[in-house]
Formats: structure tokens, C-alpha cells, sequence
């Protein structure tokens, strides 16, 4: 039985989405998956501070890319698994608003607002997913999943309050900051989105393939920006070094964990590794850099482990929006 309005006969849905297949209580894959994704891309902004050292923006979006489809394309099974033809245009939309548009926001974002900023609005990407999935699967998440996103968002924000410099932001004016502000946002919103289209795709065909299609995809929208910043870039080791576990492990399998995930325990319960992010890079931080950690941020840490735990809990009833509560349904639709 399929939540939402059907689709058209013969014209599927581009934009769709469904439960996961585990509504259970994360258990150890679960949490196996949510580490690695958090320790990945916790890890990742590290290297693509060494890789601005000398490459352009674009074109670290677009090597990162580049080297997480050509690791893909080295596994067998990603190359040799058909997608439906009719699935091509929604594994291509992943593709564009998961990896394509957001990668590329970014680094332009953060040309006006600080990288406390852009992570504390990037945290918001677990409740853009629960939005979106109210939104296509025509019912609210359930009250113990809304709890526990609420917790972690609450715990974002305090781990990037020390850190938000306000003598900057009073000096470079409001116009400036808003701009940033709003095109991390807008990343996050296709973010959101991402992880509730990529639910049904990685159930159907497993997400080495969908992954693998979905980054060859983005990079038709990458391609002209990472061309135009060779220009401006120059030819270091140890940046271009850093380029290959950011785009092997950070862009092909922390994307394929991710998708993995989701698909499992459903886009908003999945989507909270990203509270995680942070913990690890604060934890990196630390033990290799040597970084003060403010009280509030120790506190935030706590409030996102403690809000991922909460939301790990068995999915209860949501309620259906415009009638009754009903159980979420895992079936394939």
C-alpha cells in the first residue's frame, strides 16, 4: 500500500520516497554504518582545507567526485547492475541535488560566513529530511524520532556557538552573511531531499550501482566549474595526495554507507549520522591538532549523542497528516 497521492498511470513519480526496512531499534549494522559515515566525513574537512592550499573550489568538487566514480567503477557488482530505465532519471536527480548543487554551494558559501556557520546550518539536514519525508510520504514522523532530532539540532547549535565569530559578522554587514547563509541552506534542503529519493533506489538495486550512476551524473554539473578553477589553481603534492581518500572514501563510500543506511532505517532516522559529523571532528581535533574545546561545545556533544541515540529508537506510529495515525510501511511501492 503506497502513502501519498498515486502517481500518474504509466508516469511513476520523480520525487518519492518510502520507510525503511528496519523500523526496529538500530542494532549493530545500523550503528556500524552511522560510525563510519561520521568518522568519514568528519575526517574529510581536513582534507579539503589541504586541498584548497593550492586547487580552486570547483576543482576539488570535481576531483573529489571524479576519484569517488572512478573507485566505484573498479567494483564489479556497481558496473554490472541494470537500473530500470525508468529509474535512470531519478537515480540522475540524486545525483544533481545530493552531490552536484551541494558540493559546489558550499565552498561559494563560505567565501561570506564562517565554516562554524556553514556547520551549524549544515545540522539542520536531519530535519530538512524528516520535512521532506512528511511531505512525500504524506505523514509525520513519529514522536520519539521529532524528540531526538530536536535534542541533536539543539546540541549542532551549541557545539557552533563558541566558535561563530559575531565581531566578524558586525563588521562585514548582514548582506553578505545572509547570501552564505542561504546557499548552505538551500544546500541542505537538497540534501534533505537527497536522502528520501535515495530510500527506494538503494532498496531496489543496492547502492554501489545507484551511487556509481548517481556521481557520473553529478559530475556533468561539476565538469565546467573544476575546468574553469585549473586556472587559478597550482600543482602541489600534498593537496593532490589528500584529493584521493577525499574522493575514495569521503565521496564514493561514505555516499554508498550513507545510501546503505537510509535505505534501511528510512531518510530522517538515517539522515542522523550528520549530528555526528561534528563530534568527530571536535574529537580530531583534539587528539591530533591539539584544539581547545569550549564547555558549551563539550555539553552540545552531549546533547548529539544523546539525540541520535533517541532517534535510533524503535520508529513509533506517525501520524498521518489530514487523518489518523497509522504504523510506517516498509512495503516497495
Amino acid at each position: 500500500m503506497s502513502d501519498g497521492p498515486p502517481a500518474s498511470p504509466g508516469r511513476p513519480r520523480l520525487l518519492q520516497t518510502q520507510a525503511g526496512t528496519n523500523l526496529e531499534a538500530f542494532g549493530a549494522r545500523e550503528w556500524g554504518l552511522l560510525a563510519a559515515v561520521a568518522v568519514i566525513w568528519g575526517s574529510s574537512f581536513a582534507l579539503m582545507e589541504i586541498g584548497l592550499r593550492a586547487f580552486a573550489p570547483g576543482l576539488v568538487t570535481l576531483l573529489r567526485v571524479g576519484f569517488g566514480a572512478l573507485a566505484l567503477a573498479l567494483i564489479p557488482r556497481a558496473r554490472r547492475t541494470r537500473i530500470d530505465r525508468e529509474d535512470l532519471p531519478r537515480v540522475a536527480l540524486l545525483g544533481v541535488i545530493w552531490m552536484g548543487i551541494p558540493l559546489l554551494l558550499f565552498p561559494v558559501a563560505q567565501q561570506w560566513i564562517d565554516s562554524a556557520v556553514a556547520g551549524m546550518v549544515n545540522g539542520a539536514m536531519p530535519l530538512t529530511t524528516a520535512a521532506w519525508a512528511a511531505v512525500l510520504l504524506r505523514r509525520l514522523p513519529g514522536r520519539t524520532q521529532l524528540i531526538g532530532l530536536g535534542i541533536g539540532f539543539v546540541g549542532i547549535v551549541a557545539i557552533a556557538l563558541p566558535e561563530i565569530p559575531l565581531g566578524r559578522l558586525a563588521t562585514e554587514g548582514t548582506g553578505a552573511t545572509a547570501l552564505g547563509t542561504g546557499l548552505v541552506f538551500l544546500a541542505i534542503v537538497l540534501y534533505g531531499l537527497a536522502a528520501n529519493v535515495a530510500v527506494p533506489l538503494q532498496q531496489r538495486y543496492g547502492a554501489l550501482a545507484v551511487l556509481l550512476r548517481a556521481q557520473l551524473a553529478a559530475l556533468v554539473i561539476i565538469l565546467p566549474f573544476g575546468l574553469a578553477g585549473i586556472s587559478s589553481s597550482h600543482f602541489a603534492w600534498g593537496p593532490a595526495l589528500a584529493m584521493i581518500p577525499l574522493g575514495v572514501l569521503g565521496t564514493g563510500l561514505a555516499f554508498v554507507l550513507m545510501a546503505t543506511l537510509v535505505g534501511r532505517v528510512g531518510g530522517p532516522r538515517g539522515s542522523v549520522a550528520i549530528y555526528v559529523v561534528p563530534v568527530v571532528a571536535i574529537v580530531v581535533g583534539v587528539l591530533f591538532l591539539r584544539e581547545a574545546v569550549a564547555p558549551l561545545a563539550v555539553f552540545g556533544t552531549m546533547l548529539v549523542l544523546v539525540g541520535a541515540y533517541v532517534t535510533s529508537r524503535r520508529e513509533s506510529p506517525g501520524r498521518r497528516v489530514g487523518g489518523p495515525a497509522v504504523s510506517p510501511d516498509p512495503s516497495p511501492r
